[in-house]
């Protein structure tokens, strides 16, 4: 099983494979694990569609229809997105684009999160969107 940490959230894989610097996932598990899908336009998420440029295409996806795989480590790469995984491959990180980064710098507002508080409830930072909030957090180590 593989994890995989990206922007929108986590998800799992069962049958993805690391290959050097490679994440291939199945095709009917890429919704799941990462909110893509593979489309005739391309790679998609929501109304967001990459389309796969000519003479890369072997290095983004792999067979066709119900038996594709698409390289997500590609995918995020072409997108500009910073890509980190374990030694063991089994884990995951695709970070936010930097041109994306650069839009939220800008206007000085914080990206969306959502955190439980003490009692296990979780709260979205977009939920107290117009009021002052303070978010505090420590460490032990």
């Amino acid at each position: 099983m593989t994890t995989i940490l990206h922007e929108t959230g986590a998800g799992e894989a069962l049958r993805a494979r690391s290959e050097a610097d490679a994440l291939w996932s199945p095709a009917d598990e890429l919704e799941a694990a990462s909110g893509w899908t593979l489309e005739p336009e391309g790679a998609c998420r929501g109304e967001l569609c990459v389309p796969i440029p000519r003479g890369r295409e072997a290095e983004l996806v792999r067979g066709a229809g119900a038996s594709a795989s698409l390289n997500l480590a590609a995918l995020a790469r072409l997108r500009g997105q910073p890509v980190l995984r374990a030694d063991a491959g089994d884990v995951w990180s695709i970070g936010a684009a930097s041109a994306d980064r650069k839009s939220a710098l800008a206007s000085l507002e914080a990206p969306d999160f959502e955190l439980p508080d003490l009692e296990g409830h979780l709260h979205r930072l977009s939920d107290h969107r117009g009021k002052k909030v303070i978010v505090v957090s420590w460490a032990s180590w």
